[in-house]
């Protein structure tokens, strides 16, 4: 029997501790524990995390597979979708992330491993490498918006998926407050038929 794979995308300086995943992951087992789960810490430069998760969705070859990526995840998510043809819901996605060296450029703390890695021209340069130009399949996204992200531009995710599903919501913030509230449908948009 095949079984549903979920893919989970975290964002930049982010984990699969942090809260949204935290919940994805308590309400994949309690809900849909026949269900792969997947939810990978990603590789810190561009280039490596492409090819470690192109690497974990081309493992389920005969399986359903669906994307849930947040902010840079996001980016990620929608590369993935184009590429195996596939579902996605992606939460305050970055789009065009090669463009926002403001708030990526420099020097960081990984949140969870303590590792110090800095951020630099040629990881910009390889997410222009990697960018996307349009959906391939718009009815394939689902894209939750929340006007209150105070670091990334909602109006540019608005922009860039115009024929997919997109829930817009007022106030909020990054993280998407309130995330648990679509934990189910996200999962029937995913595998639904």
């Amino acid at each position: 029997m095949k079984s549903n794979v979920l893919i989970y995308l975290h964002g930049f300086n982010s984990s699969p501790q942090s809260q949204k995943a935290i919940k994805m992951r308590d309400f994949i087992a309690r809900q849909y524990p026949d269900t792969i789960l997947e939810m990978p810490q990603i590789a810190l430069t561009p280039q490596a995390a492409w090819q470690q998760i192109c690497q974990i969705s081309a493992q389920y070859p005969d399986q359903k597979i669906g994307f849930v990526g947040s902010s840079l995840g996001g980016f990620f998510a929608t590369l993935l979708a184009n590429k195996f043809d596939a579902k996605a819901v992606l939460i305050n996605p970055a789009v065009k992330p090669h463009l926002i060296g403001d708030v990526i450029l420099g020097q960081h703390t990984h949140p969870v491993s303590g590792e110090v890695y800095r951020v630099g021209q040629s990881d910009l340069d390889e997410l222009a490498n990697l960018d996307w130009t349009r959906v391939q399949q718009p009815s394939n996204f689902w894209v939750l918006l929340q006007q209150g992200d105070e670091t990334l531009d909602y109006q540019l995710a608005n922009n860039a998926y115009q024929g997919a599903r997109i829930t817009l919501e007022p106030g909020g913030d990054h993280g998407f407050c309130g995330f648990e509230r679509y934990l189910n449908a996200i999962v029937e948009f995913l595998f639904e038929n």
